[in-house]
């Protein structure tokens, strides 16, 4: 079995002002907040973003940067304000936001996400299946109560991404369309835990 804990990135003045991607450094609060969680596995990766680095640091992880981790790309409005794009386009910019499937101008979908989350997701089910369990320099977690099965039957993995890209994973993990994101609220720092049991994910509380 393997078991992924999804950490969202420490808060960005780009999500704080509702700009669409961009890289930009993450808060020092939210930086100094991040020191107060305690994530360990076996491997960690992360995506490519100045704030997912930075937050793993602050979590004492060394993670294998995935580009497929990496935000939604927002082609032309990239590093805009929304409320600007709905002043600018209003009429693009509504239908963009009622339609998620939609993309904006040499951007991506929704479904563009969850699709190559997805297939990570499904890459690190391969790999356990076929006994890759590759290290990436990550906190070992010792031994793990298990069933009594031991520590060699699970796969403990860790990824700091943008919650975007946590928000995609709930979506596919629970088979829910694309128009779906806008029940899921995905904040700084949030942690949801996934589990995969013969290559199907599901969430996974307590």
């Amino acid at each position: 079995m393997t078991s992924l804990t999804l950490v969202a990135h420490a808060l960005t003045p780009a999500l704080r002002g509702l700009v669409l991607g961009g890289d930009t450094a993450p808060d020092p609060a939210g930086v100094e907040a991040a020191r107060e969680l305690k994530i360990v596995a076996g491997e960690v990766y992360a995506g490519p973003e100045t704030a997912a680095l930075a937050t793993a640091s602050a979590l004492g992880l060394s993670p294998v940067v995935v580009p497929a981790l990496r935000d939604r790309e927002y082609g032309d409005w990239t590093g805009r304000e929304l409320e600007e794009l709905l002043e600018a386009s209003p009429g693009a910019v509504a239908t963009w936001l009622e339609r998620p499937h939609t993309a904006p101008p040499g951007g991506e979908t929704e479904n563009d996400v969850i699709t190559r989350v997805a297939d990570w997701l499904g890459d690190l089910t391969h790999s356990a299946s076929a006994g890759v369990f590759g290290g990436s320099g990550a906190v070992d977690d010792g031994p793990v109560d298990n069933g009594g099965r031991g520590q060699a039957d699970l796969r403990t993995v860790a990824a700091v991404v943008h919650p975007a890209v946590v928000r995609a994973a709930v979506l596919y993990v629970l088979d829910a369309p694309a128009e779906s994101l806008r029940h899921v609220d995905v904040r700084p720092l949030s942690v949801v835990r996934l589990s995969a049991h013969a290559g199907s994910w599901s969430l996974t509380f307590g």
